[in-house]
């Protein structure tokens, strides 16, 4: 019986720090026998490297647009000498987590803009380089990170597909990126009544568009959801790989299909986005 495959979890996140051995212990009890942790600077290529081994999960390796500004002069080379470097690890199975945000206040300016670009186009380059999928921060910038898939694909150059992390576009942009190869992450998000346009899309889109992940410690379900008022008084949520089964009922109502049908459909789309994953799923 295939197990849940939770496509984008930060398990090497400092969040985890104090109990991260149960929190895995958790989430295998619940039936989640993959992760998949993304890095997101320099600084966390071998944190991310060293969770994935010690916990049997998978990782990806990559330049966060939120870190653009914060890493050194060098850190696309030393994402291409890491690359390099562990090309024959099993367990690397992507480039990312990279891509662009058009939300976060602080890096709208022109400047930050032209330099998320900068990075998300190289690290694109890369991917192809090294012949690895991609794992995409998608934040308001769906038509710019198709941009540059397109450009690629156009110079006879595509990437690899992947998957475009924590989907919240349009349906039609969602069809892009499905045609391009990519698979579309759902999570915590699509459990809140009010996200319309993200259920909509769980519930309309092709079966083999869906792949389902946690962000953990990051986007919580609704039955975690702290309030902006209780977080002014101290109050935090932590989101747990463990919580995937429950996130995935959501998913399944929405389809009509049975959590069983559920999860051999998604984990057989993470394999299809990330296909060095199917060698670490059959010992799983």
């Amino acid at each position: 019986m295939a197990v849940w495959t939770d496509t984008h979890c930060h398990l090497d996140a400092p969040e985890f720090d104090a109990d991260r051995e149960a929190v895995v212990q958790r989430a295998r009890e619940a039936g989640v026998g993959l992760i998949v942790i993304p890095a997101v600077s320099p600084q966390t290529f071998a944190p991310a490297r060293d969770a994935a081994h010690r916990f049997g999960g998978a990782y990806a390796l990559g330049i966060h647009p939120l870190f653009v500004r914060q890493v050194p002069d060098d850190a696309l080379a030393l994402l291409d000498a890491a690359l390099q470097r562990w090309r024959e690890d099993p367990r690397l199975v992507a480039v990312g987590e990279i891509g662009l945000d058009h939300f976060v206040p602080e890096l709208q300016d022109e400047a930050s803009r032209a330099l998320q670009e900068r990075f998300y186009a190289a690290q694109l380059d890369l991917a192809v380089a090294h012949g690895l999928p991609v794992i995409l921060h998608v934040r308001r910038s769906a038509d710019g990170l198709l941009k540059h898939l397109r450009r690629l694909r156009d110079v006879g150059r595509p990437v690899a597909g992947g998957i475009a992390h924590a989907f919240n576009g349009s349906a039609q942009q969602a069809q892009t990126f499905v045609e391009l190869g990519f698979k579309l992450g759902f999570g915590g998000a699509m459990t809140f009544e009010r996200a319309l346009q993200i259920r909509r899309l769980a519930a309309e889109l092709s079966p083999e568009a869906l792949v389902l992940e946690t962000d953990a410690p990051d986007i919580p379900p609704h039955w975690l959801y702290v309030t902006a008022e209780a977080r002014a008084r101290g109050e935090r949520s932590r989101n747990e790989p463990s919580e995937l089964p429950r996130i995935a009922q959501t998913l399944a109502g929405l389809r009509g299909l049975s959590l069983d049908a559920l999860r051999e459909l998604t984990t057989r789309n993470a394999l299809a986005a990330l296909p060095r994953l199917a060698a670490l799923q059959a010992s799983a």
